[in-house]
Order: C-alpha cells, then sequence, then structure tokens
C-alpha cells in the first residue's frame, strides 16, 4: 500500500535499521513487557527524532514524524504508543527552546537526549474520570532552594526504561487574593532520590508500553529543574500546553493509524471484491489525510486555540475512520484467520485504544460548541 510504504521509507531514513529489527521478533514478544523493541529504538536513534539538527537531533517535521510514528506502529503498537509519550515531551520542549532556556531549566539534561539517546516518560495528567486534564497529579511543598513533591503517575508509559520524567506540578503561591497554586513543568533524571516504580497495568494488550505507576515520594526538585506555564484564564491551555496537545494528539494517533494498517495490509491480500478492499483503503487513508492536515498546521507553526480545535475534530474523524476501517479488515480477514492466529484479534482490540486517551468525545463536546460559537477553548 502506497502510504505505508512511504511511511516506512521515511521510517528507514530517520531509523535506519529499525523496522528490520522489529520483523525479526514476533508480535506478541514485542507486545509484552521486557521487549527489546525500546533497546532496538535507542540503538537507531528514535530518541532524537523530533530534536532538531541544531540541536543534535533527528530533525523530523511533524510530517516526517507521524509517517515515521505509523511505520512503528504497524510493527510493534506498544513501541508506537510507548515512544510517543516521549516525542511530544521532547518535542514540546524543543518547539520553545528558547522560552524553556530563559526559564532557567535544566538545559544540559535535554541536550543529552539526542547525544546519549535518553527516553523520557511524561507524567502529564491523563484525564482520570471526573478531573480535568489540565489538573496535575503531583502536588509540591515549597522549601528551600525548591519544592518537596509527592503523588503519583499512573499509567506513565516507559516506566521501567525512562532516564528522565517530565510531569506537570502545581506549585503553591500567594499573591493579592491569598494562596493558589500555578502550574510547571518539572524534569527530573530517573535515579532522582523517592522516584519509583510501581506494578499497575494489568492487561495484555500494550503491554510493552510499560505503562504502570511511577511514584514521587518527598522528591526534591530544585528551581532550576523547573518551568513555570504562563498563565492563562482557568481551563485554557498556554502556549507549552497547547503546543504539547498537539503533538500528543499527532503522534498518539498515529501509533493507532499503524496498528490499524498492519491489519488493513492483512485483509488486502485476500480475495474479496474491488470496491471492498478500495472501501477498506478509503477508510485508512481518510485517518491519514486527516492526520496529515494536523501535521501540516503544526510544521507552519499554528499553535492556538483554533489549530488546537481542528486538530481534535481531527482526531476524533480520524478514530470513527479507523474504528470503521478495522471492523471491515477483521470481517474480510474472517474466522479463519482470527482462530490461525492471535494478531487479528490483537491488532483489534489494541486499535480501539485511541478512544481512551485525553480528551474523552464527551468532555470535549460542550467546550467545542462553545469555541465554535466564539469562545476560547476551555477544556478542563
Amino acid at each position: 500500500m502506497r502510504s505505508m510504504d512511504h511511511a516506512r521509507e521515511t521510517c528507514e531514513a530517520f531509523l535506519p535499521g529499525l523496522l528490520d529489527k522489529l520483523d525479526d521478533l514476533p508480535l506478541s514478544e514485542l507486545e509484552t513487557p521486557g521487549s527489546p523493541a525500546l533497546d532496538h529504538f535507542r540503538a537507531c536513534g528514535g530518541p532524537g527524532l523530533v530534536i532538531p539538527t541544531r540541536y543534535h537531533g533527528g530533525g523530523a517535521d511533524p510530517l516526517q514524524a507521524l509517517a515515521v510514528v505509523r511505520a512503528v506502529g504497524a510493527h510493534s503498537p506498544s513501541l508506537a504508543v510507548a515512544t510517543t509519550m516521549h516525542h511530544f515531551s521532547v518535542a514540546t520542549l524543543f518547539t520553545l527552546a528558547d522560552s524553556v532556556q530563559r526559564s532557567g531549566m535544566e538545559w544540559a539534561l535535554l541536550e543529552g537526549i539526542a547525544e546519549q539517546s535518553l527516553l523520557v516518560a511524561s507524567g502529564f495528567a491523563e484525564g482520570r474520570p471526573g478531573q480535568g486534564i489540565l489538573a496535575p497529579t503531583v502536588r509540591a511543598e515549597a522549601v528551600d532552594g525548591g519544592y518537596l513533591v509527592n503523588g503519583s503517575k499512573k499509567p506513565c508509559s516507559l516506566s521501567a526504561s525512562m532516564d528522565l520524567l517530565t510531569a506537570s506540578v502545581a506549585l503553591p503561591t500567594k499573591d493579592g487574593d491569598g494562596d493558589r497554586t500555578e502550574l510547571a513543568v518539572m524534569l527530573l533524571p530517573r535515579p532522582t532520590e523517592g522516584i519509583s516504580v510501581h506494578p499497575f497495568w494489568k492487561s495484555w494488550a500494550l503491554a510493552g508500553a510499560e505503562s504502570d505507576e511511577v511514584r514521587l515520594t518527598d522528591v526534591f526538585v530544585d528551581e532550576q529543574l523547573l518551568m513555570r506555564t504562563a498563565a492563562a484564564e482557568p481551563g485554557r491551555l498556554d502556549e507549552l500546553q497547547t503546543t504539547g496537545f498537539l503533538w500528543f494528539e499527532l503522534l498518539i494517533s498515529a501509533s493507532y493509524l499503524g496498528a490499524a494498517g498492519a491489519l488493513v495490509e492483512r485483509a488486502l491480500v485476500r480475495q474479496h471484491s474491488t470496491s471492498d478492499r478500495a472501501g477498506l483503503v478509503m477508510g485508512l487513508e481518510t485517518a491519514n489525510l486527516l492526520l496529515e492536515g494536523v501535521a501540516r498546521m503544526l510544521r507552519d507553526g499554528e499553535s492556538d486555540d483554533e489549530a488546537l480545535g481542528k486538530a481534535l475534530v481531527a482526531r476524533f474523524a480520524a478514530q470513527d475512520a479507523l474504528g470503521d476501517a478495522v471492523r471491515r479488515a477483521v470481517e474480510m480477514l474472517g474466522g479463519t484467520a482470527f482462530i490461525a492466529s492471535s494478531e487479528v484479534a490483537y491488532l483489534a482490540a489494541v486499535s480501539h485504544a485511541l478512544g481512551f486517551h485525553p480528551p474523552s468525545r464527551a468532555s470535549f463536546a460542550a467546550p467545542y460548541l462553545e469555541h465554535v460559537a466564539g469562545s476560547p477553548l476551555r477544556l478542563a
């Protein structure tokens, strides 16, 4: 399939040898805890994919990153989902590099990501039921020279393999209206005292993404490891958050686009009617074209409310298109293929997990209607 061929060619150009290494292993091994997939990702230069070349990274733009993650998702959905968390954190910080450097955040840690193939886990809020997606699950207490941080992030992909942890944290502050909190981003090395990992993920689906609980217990965070986000109206995202959200929605959707594509490719080799096979490809390509539109917005520097609203519309439309393509592919593959290999059932189940990532469709509905009527987009 032409677009999948292009995705694999792009992946080979940026991460040479990775797909061959993944092909040497059965899907069942790639999708389990302790899979060698992350080691292969490191060895092939994966951590630097979206870091600009002037910072010694691969320099992939959003369109190229979309293609790479799509290709990886077709070979190992767990690897694509896990490394999406790395890519969107890194892309956000390096996109706003000047602001990050001015903030005082320890730049040497970020410079080491590409040079030393470091993996960055993301501890931003994931939108638990009843909790706003911008609400940090980690709180801080001011002490001499910094803060003591407590809380946990679950699930947190790359929990076993991370070298650095980025996370949002609520900092206590005072102003004329009394006590309040402000949002900050912290960057912590994995060996920091008080960081621990605990079992959380119990499903066999995406078990290779290492999505367990990362717990912070009286972790001391120096001021130099913090970047305060710009103050914004309640429920609105600042530039750092909006850029991060755009990258996240693009790449997490690309991960599942790849998984669905793996099923579609299997179905296309079966002897079905021309119209059935064409309809199957059209569904998959609809999702890809929607995501390419988001990638072009990011590439062109669009990172405001308008861009985020469009990106979320594209994400939900892509989610629907992928769901239909997966259903059609499983039906076309038939019962014998389903019985003969667990891969069909696995890819079908995994492909539906896009709907679990924030924001939920229900929570987006009211803010979106207000937004199209002329109000700022508020996602809390």
